[in-house]
């Protein structure tokens, strides 16, 4: 189990799993975002982590994924409104998604019925808690305060609601091995601004020496 960090860091432990398990390792990435981009698209390494595990992308994560994985292994769950770009690369390689539509209309039984066509024993969860609506839940990157209101407009925010998520690993889990669970983009702004205020507080803050003390 991975927590903490941005998406990047399930590079290394998906793609050692799927080498592990000779390149038939299923993959539920639960994210608002495919994370499929190349440099060509965008300069940060956490948006083309999914695109690294497939063996695309920048070279210098790629050559760490011996054993790339199968598009075909992969299911995104809360993905929607991708850029034209990505879009286009989702359908290049025919990855599939389980929208906020779907899920809400459908609950698990797609991303059960994906399961079980990919085959695969062994499933491994990427769960970037952006997928979750930022006004129902607010240790999010889109729920950062103090910021102009158009500070992430164009961008893709999350739609589900953590009941909705645990119902979907909690169904899937049961019919998969789950060997790996990746949880990603954790920003804990209320806890941040408590322990701002403590340090300033006195008694339990640091104090100010007063002459001659």
């Amino acid at each position: 189990m991975i927590l903490g960090g941005d998406c990047l860091v399930d590079l290394a432990p998906f793609a050692y799993l799927n080498e592990r398990y000779d390149g038939e390792l299923a993959v539920l990435w639960v994210d608002t975002h495919p994370d499929i981009m190349t440099p060509a698209q965008f300069n940060h390494a956490h948006a083309m982590v999914l695109g690294n595990l497939m063996g695309d992308g920048d070279r210098d994560f790629t050559q760490a994924v011996k054993c790339p994985v199968k598009p075909e292994n992969v299911l995104f769950v809360g993905l929607h409104d991708p850029t034209e770009w990505e879009a286009g690369e989702i359908r290049r390689l025919g990855l599939k998604n389980v929208g906020p539509a779907e899920l809400g209309q459908k609950g698990s039984q797609s991303v059960l019925d994906w399961f079980k066509s990919t085959g695969a024993k062994h499933l491994a969860i990427h769960l970037d808690l952006d997928v979750f609506n930022p006004k129902l839940f607010h240790a999010l990157l889109f729920a950062e305060p103090n910021v102009p209101a158009d500070t992430f407009e164009g961008i893709a925010q999350g739609e589900l609601t953590m009941t909705q998520v645990i119902q979907v690993l909690d169904d899937v889990s049961a019919v998969a091995d789950v060997v790996g669970l990746g949880i990603a983009e954790h920003l804990p702004w209320d806890v941040l601004a408590l322990k701002t205020m403590l340090t300033r507080l006195p008694l339990i803050g640091r104090t100010t020496e007063r002459d001659g003390s």
